[in-house]
């Protein structure tokens, strides 16, 4: 039928993306919105594509051999993208497409120029805006070019760019179907973008209007720079007016042409004050709409009114966390704290919610801290940013930055904010805690006994009853990372290794020499891990069948643990198995990113660490764990007496070596500790993730949940409704929760696929704004990569980048580059000669591992795995916090 070819645009709305596609879906609500003017057109459905296509078997089995290629084989994706483009191009329109088109042109006006655009359905969408991905022609007359530039729009589907723009996008190109939008062509004065949030900063309060003479494509192809503004509450913050020295016109009988601008016009304005202003109250009216900040296309016509023609959701924005006023607020990462910055699933980022001693604000599927009460105190604000200083120096420089322009006034007269705030004053002594190996041996044994009556009780709870039990669980736990003696526990090595290096530079000129003092400290849970693997390859290296059988197992990407079972097998392997599986019952509960409970532990997939135990295999000789262990513990000693020897030669030398003396044994005492309690929550959450997925199974066997693991994509209040649902007396029919589940898993699972592609920010206003901080330094070589120094030492060697543990293939003297590490990381750093990462503080997990095995290290480098190929000689300055990229 022809009513199924065209619809008008006046016709169309959001609801209707699979007919119309996106670009049409936003065209239609904007035709809606009072105010708005949209050019009159129609829409060439998607059902006019799908029916032309069928017509041409062929087609199928190229799309077919286009998927079946490796999403890295660039010239096959193009070879076979220009066949598909050729066909599509070919395909013989049916008649009653021709009437439709035709019919649609004749109600616009006879040999009426038209703008013919592409709008598939995987384009302006909340998760990916495909802009540029396919074609639009501008300036098109008469029905026979409409009709042949509306199949070039299809083709456009296939273009290089488009479908490797899929791929990365996780998006079938089967899946993937082209409407084509045909609209009156506006000749205008002046045409650009408007952006309703900064796109660069991502301030959601900031327009910013880009502006050029004629059509818009000048701006879009990079012709001409545009003219500039930004707009804040309808004024106009900043302008910058450029030099357009050519505009896109169009031809009298159709298309397009560059044309020279006059001398005396390049530099004035495209636009008056008055117009942009108007401009940015027309955005805000869309974004309105929309819901949420938007990407504008927009022409000012001859007779000075404004046409859209366009508009995107912006999908760049970082997402601002949800706030119960319209105040200002600040809100920190809490992932560069934890060096984990990826978006986690709603399960994950919710049950670290739960367990968490401070109320966290879930964003872009990540967490952040709301600071403004501590920093609007006057009792709180300078201890804030210095202890958030001590950790990441960005952090600070970030909060200073926006306290510079007065986004969170300081109220004298308020008082501190609730809770405590972390550490304290350097100058200040260290908590009130004795100096007693014997503390830590305690609180050790305190979280041994209470995840032991966890791991007990909690076998015994199902259903409905699980979920109450583990509302006691959160609070015991939270009770024990609580504990006032684990917090002083915890502080007293932090600010003992902070007075240390304090002191011992103001004293004696030397930075850093914590560092030293710190190796081999005992009872670092972590630093244990990385050696203890050391200790498997030792089991593993006199038998080389073993060692072949792990590399073919590596090389198949087997991660579960049935290559377990065939390890017993061979000679040497029932001590091998043991060796991994004892491994595995101390340590089976870390894994990369292991504060997100969806993540798979090593006691799931023990295959991910079977890459490092080669490494350890080929890079180590056996005993190197004790071996190391013992070294370390000489240089802290030695380097313990060197200092106090040195202090006791200077004026009041006695007393300065006595104070010196007893912050080194406080620190030794304490620091190794420091990795304990993260320990203790990984154990714990090994024990609710077990719990947890037993009870997803039982939802899958009762026909209410797809696939066990879609309950990762559930809050855990979500996850434990839907139990409560399943076991109440009012169940109702499975198939029909299932129905409604489904289409709320689809949505989550959208969601974090566009929260992966998202960088986090250290810092973010609820105005959107998001910012890194920068190290204002100028003591570093021209041209380094500038970062924390966490680790001292100078070390010169091979890049590799890292970001996948699985991948991690490092030889003696290699130097360890990748974005971040948790403690699940620590085992690399047996064999690395030094480490780079971009993020990071003085007193995360990958800066005190490093100093415990005595590795050069800068944390905090942006962009650090992207400015330093795999394979380049760099030299890391450990001590000067900086690194050097070598010829």
């Amino acid at each position: 039928m022809i009513e199924q070819y065209v619809v008008d645009l006046k016709e169309i709305d959001g609801t209707r993306i699979a007919h119309v596609g996106g670009k049409c879906a936003h065209l239609g609500g904007l035709s809606r919105i009072d105010g708005v003017s949209v050019p009159d057109g129609f829409c060439v459905t998607t059902d006019a594509f799908r029916n032309v296509v069928a017509d041409a078997p062929s087609l199928a089995g190229l799309l077919d051999r286009l998927a079946g290629l490796d999403a890295e084989d660039l010239d096959g994706v193009c070879t076979l993208s220009a066949q598909i483009r050729r066909t599509v191009e070919h395909i013989e329109l049916p008649e009653q497409l021709v009437q439709a088109v035709t019919g649609g042109l004749a109600r616009l006006g006879a040999d009426v120029p038209c703008a013919v655009r592409s709008s598939a359905t995987a384009e302006d969408l909340p998760t990916a805006s495909f802009a540029g991905q396919q074609d639009t022609y501008l300036n098109v007359v008469g029905p026979a070019e409409v009709l042949r530039h509306i199949s070039r729009c299809w083709a456009s589907l296939f273009t290089d760019r488009a479908v490797v723009y899929r791929r990365r996008n996780g998006i079938d190109d089967r899946a993937v179907h082209m409407a084509v939008v045909v609209q009156r062509m506006v000749f205008p004065k002046a045409s650009g973008i408007l952006f309703t949030a900064d796109p660069v900063s991502g301030n959601r309060k900031v327009a910013t209007v880009e502006a050029g003479f004629g059509l818009g494509e000048a701006l879009v192809s990079g012709l001409v720079n545009p003219d500039v503004f930004t707009v804040r509450d309808d004024e106009i913050v900043s302008r910058t007016i450029a030099a357009k020295q050519r505009a896109v016109q169009p031809l009298p009988g159709g298309g397009t042409d560059v044309v020279p601008v006059g001398v005396h016009e390049q530099e004035l304005p495209a636009l008056t004050d008055a117009q942009v202003v108007e401009l940015a109250r027309l955005g805000r009216r869309i974004e309105a709409h929309f819901g949420r900040p938007q990407d504008i296309e927009w022409c000012l016509d001859a007779g000075g009114g404004f046409r859209i023609v366009q508009s995107r959701p912006i999908t760049t924005l970082f997402p601002v966390p949800a706030a119960g006023d319209r105040g200002n607020h600040v809100y920190v990462s809490v992932g560069h704290g934890q060096m984990m910055t990826d978006a986690m699933r709603p399960l994950g980022y919710s049950m670290w919610q739960a367990t968490a001693m401070v109320p966290m604000h879930e964003a872009g599927g990540r967490l952040f801290v709301d600071v403004t009460p501590r920093l609007a105190a006057s009792a709180t604000r300078a201890g804030l940013l210095d202890v958030l200083g001590k950790g990441d120096p960005l952090v600070r420089d970030a909060l200073e930055t926006v306290l510079g322009r007065g986004f969170v006034p300081l109220l004298p007269d308020a008082g501190a904010a609730d809770g405590p705030v972390a550490g304290g004053g350097r100058s200040g002594a260290p908590s009130a805690v004795e100096t007693d190996p014997g503390v830590v041996g305690e609180l050790i044994e305190r979280s041994r006994t209470s995840i032991a009556a966890l791991e007990r009780d909690i076998r015994t709870k199902r259903g409905p009853e699980l979920f109450d039990y583990l509302e006691t669980a959160f609070e015991e736990h939270k009770r024990v990372v609580g504990d006032p003696l684990n917090i002083q526990a915890i502080m007293a090595g932090m600010e003992a290794t902070w007075w240390l290096n304090d002191k011992l530079q103001e004293w004696l000129g030397e930075k850093n020499a914590a560092d030293t003092l710190t190796l081999s400290a005992p009872d670092n849970v972590t630093s244990e891990m990385g050696l203890a693997l050391l200790d498997v390859a030792d089991v593993i290296r006199p038998y080389p069948d073993v060692v072949a059988f792990l590399q073919d197992v590596h090389d198949r990407g087997v991660e579960d643990g049935s290559f377990l079972d065939g390890l017993g097998r061979l000679p040497g392997g029932p001590a091998a198995r043991k060796a991994v599986e004892d491994y595995l019952a101390r340590y089976g509960m870390r894994c990369v990113g292991e504060i997100d409970i969806t993540r798979p532990r090593w006691h799931e997939r023990p295959g991910a660490l079977i890459p490092v135990i080669l490494d350890n295999v080929r890079n180590f000789e056996a005993g190197a764990a004790a071996r190391r262990f013992e070294e370390g513990r000489g240089k802290a000693h030695a380097k313990a007496q060197e200092v106090l020897s040195r202090l006791r030669d200077l004026p009041d030398g006695d007393r300065k070596a006595d104070e010196t003396r007893r912050m080194i044994d406080t620190v030794r005492a304490f620091i190794g500790y420091r990795e304990y309690p993260k320990y203790g929550i990984v154990s714990r959450y090994f024990l609710y993730k077990q719990a947890l997925l037993q009870e997803a199974a039982r939802l899958v066997d009762a026909g209410v949940l797809p696939e066990r693991d879609d309950v990762f994509y559930l809050t855990f209040q979500e996850f434990r409704d839907l139990v409560r649902q399943a076991y109440g007396p009012d169940a109702g029919d499975p198939s029909t929760r299932a129905g409604r589940l489904g289409e709320l898993l689809r949505q989550r699972k959208e969601e974090f696929r566009s929260h992966e592609a998202l960088t986090p920010p250290r810092v973010l206003t609820s105005e959107g704004e998001a910012l890194t901080g920068s190290y204002r330094r100028e003591d570093v070589p021209p041209g380094s990569l500038i970062g924390l120094p966490v680790s001292a030492g100078t070390v010169e060697g091979r890049a590799r980048v890292v970001l996948d543990i699985a991948d991690a293939d490092l030889e003696a003297g290699d130097i360890l580059v990748t974005a971040f590490t948790d403690p699940s990381w620590s085992p690399l750093f047996v064999g690395a000669a030094g480490l780079v990462t971009e993020v990071g503080g003085l007193m995360t997990h990958g800066a005190v591992i490093a100093r415990e095995y005595g590795l050069p290290a800068v944390v905090g480098v942006d962009r650090a795995t992207r400015l330093i190929q795999d394979g380049q000689r760099i030299r890391v300055h450990g001590t000067g916090g900086y690194v050097e990229i070598l010829p």
